[in-house]
């Protein structure tokens, strides 16, 4: 590869969830600001579609591999061998920066500085989920190879503060960890909206808690539309009535439902960010979301907020919401409005600038000066 004018940048990332739209949408940013990056996927393969667009952009390799994710492999077993292919596919790639989308490859002998990004972690995940630690021992191995590498990172992130506090509750890392909000580049032409609810996330994902809807689709006005990969167990897949299974579908696709759809739900009880809630409310959805705390922390006073696990609370707001017309109105500008705030620009520029104070600790030996982020202002 032809070294252009920016550093690079070696980020590793997976085709499971919302880590994929991220990468994808930042490693866009960061060529398009004259980085190099290689994007190493890790896990299940991605969709011929997922990668074919990637492949065609200067200054933007990507590699595919078998290594076992790290929630998929709590026990480690294919950690050692995923170490050393990496440390090797960096020595081939020599980057300026490490950018880790998962925890535990950053104990690895890395060339550069590393950078962790906490998007999730099995321990919130099932505290959320389940109300307790995980039970089983080999979730303990999990849990040590996430402290180890928090501790080995020259930096760790989380895309909001309600979450960054709960991983340095949970891990003790040494530093605090910086806060860099998400963004996203989806643009969308205006079209009239249209009478129906859109949920989208991965259906075999209980934090996402989308057998809510099921219990209330009977009683909604609107039809309720879901989209996102489901389970294997065909039982398991049954649509629930009032509920129009779309399964998983293409982005732009996606992007197209939400563009037309009135309401956008998340009914989930563990979110630390939400890619699909924040494409949604850029499409113009009044959204009806959990009153969590990531998400209070980003959308206050541009969305209705309901107990996920009361699920007449739930029926009644969705109720109200599709019978008046200047309500869902007044939502659906205030999300798009607040959407503004997180921009793909302003997750480059935030990216960027942390990429700079990783490089001047490498070159000084001394600790950059981090700013946080000021509590935002209400709308």
């Amino acid at each position: 590869m032809t070294r252009r004018c920016g550093l690079r940048v070696l980020m590793t990332t997976d085709a499971v969830g919302g880590v994929w739209s991220y990468s994808t949408a930042l490693a866009t940013a960061l060529v398009n600001k004259g980085f190099e990056v290689v994007l190493v996927m890790l896990g299940p393969p991605p969709r011929p579609d997922q990668v074919a667009m990637l492949r065609s952009r200067a200054g933007l390799e990507v590699e595919i591999t078998d290594f076992a994710l790290e929630w998929m492999d709590p026990e480690a077993h294919d950690l050692e061998r995923t170490r050393r292919a990496l440390a090797a596919l960096a020595r081939r790639f020599a980057p300026d920066i490490i950018h880790l989308n998962s925890y535990r490859e950053a104990a690895a002998h890395w060339p550069g500085p590393v950078l962790v990004v906490a998007h999730s972690c099995v321990l919130s995940w099932w505290r959320a989920c389940r109300g307790a630690d995980p039970g089983e021992p080999r979730w303990m191995e999990y849990v040590a190879n996430v402290r180890l590498g928090l501790l080995a990172a020259d930096m760790w992130v989380a895309p909001t503060a309600a979450f960054r506090d709960q991983i340095h509750s949970l891990y003790t890392p040494p530093t605090r960890g910086r806060v860099l909000h998400n963004g996203s580049d989806a643009a969308f032409e205006p079209v009239p909206k249209e009478p129906f609810i859109l949920c989208a996330g991965r259906l075999w994902d209980e934090a996402k808690n989308v057998s809510a809807l099921g219990v209330v689709a009977r009683e909604m006005p609107w039809p309720i539309r879901v989209a996102g990969s489901q389970q294997m167990d065909a039982a398991a897949n049954a649509p629930a009535p009032g509920i129009d299974m779309l399964g998983e579908l293409p982005r732009r696709e996606l992007l197209a439902l939400m563009a037309r759809a009135g309401i956008y739900v998340a009914p989930a009880v563990y979110e630390p960010f939400g890619l699909a809630v924040l494409e949604a409310a850029g499409a113009g959805c009044a959204l009806v979301l959990s009153d969590l705390p990531t998400f209070r922390e980003l959308w206050s006073d541009a969305a209705l907020f309901v107990d996920p696990r009361d699920e007449n609370q739930l029926r009644a707001t969705l109720q109200r919401l599709c019978a008046d017309f200047e309500l869902r109105r007044w939502l659906q500008q205030a999300a798009q409005r607040r959407a503004g705030r997180y921009s793909l620009e302003q997750m480059g520029e935030a990216y960027s600038d942390a990429y700079a104070s990783l490089r001047i600790d490498e070159v000084t030996g001394q600790q950059a000066p981090i700013s946080f982020p000021q509590p935002e202002a209400r709308a």
